[in-house]
């Protein structure tokens, strides 16, 4: 199995126990303290989300079990929630049941071109570091292409001080399965820097996430 196979069939597997790490439970539970600097990291991004109001129509990448998606249904006209695994958009699909207008998309994302010049926003937590660097020109000239002129990018993922030796990381499911997946820590300046994606980085307070927005496209780099 190739390493994109393997971290789409990770996710697969993942999709019912990935609320339990997202909420801090089992075997992912915290401290008090660690819970309570964890939650302010949170609440920083979703401030800072609400502030950059993510209006019109959005596009989700990677959307996951929904907890993005939700919050962006208080903001967006129309939320397009795109991931690969079927499995987690169905969690998707029942947590943002009824709470906006929400199309569903299962389709793999290196695949998967979006309609262009279609959304106001494009949004995406958690996947960024999941892109490899040979897929990263083709991935960013995808979602830049995605946007009408003047829209918007807003992206959410793990902080780490340091890459990873390979930018490659051994995920191990509740029931020991292991499987390897992709995992970049970017950087600010390494975000601030890709081509076409003026981007503003932060990194929360307590150093568990990073974020980065755009106020406007300046330029639309080529798909290739």
């Amino acid at each position: 199995m190739d390493r994109l196979a393997e971290q789409r069939e990770y996710y697969r597997q993942r999709a019912p126990e990935y609320d339990e790490w997202w909420q801090s439970q089992g075997r992912y539970a915290k401290s008090p303290d660690d819970e309570r600097r964890w939650s302010a990291d949170i609440d920083q991004v979703v401030r800072a989300l609400d502030d950059f109001a993510p209006t019109g129509a959005v596009l989700e990448l990677a959307a996951g079990t929904g907890w993005w998606t939700e919050h962006l249904t208080r903001h967006a006209g129309h939320v397009t929630a795109v991931d690969a695994s079927a499995e987690t958009l169905a969690l998707n699909r029942q947590r943002t049941s009824g709470r906006g207008e929400v199309s569903y998309v299962v389709a793999d994302l290196f695949e998967w071109a979006p309609p262009v010049a279609a959304f106001d926003v494009v949004f995406f937590a958690y996947w960024l570091s999941h892109v490899p660097d040979d897929r990263l020109t083709q991935f960013c000239g995808r979602v830049a292409a995605a946007l009408r002129p003047g829209g918007r990018i807003f992206v959410v993922d793990s902080y780490h001080h340091e890459r990873l030796a390979d930018d490659r990381q051994v995920r191990v499911l509740n029931d020991g399965r292991r499987f390897e997946v992709v995992k970049r820590f970017w950087q600010p300046a390494e975000l601030e820097s890709i081509p076409g994606w003026p981007l503003t980085a932060t990194v929360t307070t307590n150093r568990h996430i990073i974020y980065a927005q755009q106020r406007r496209l300046l330029r639309r780099p080529a798909d290739d």
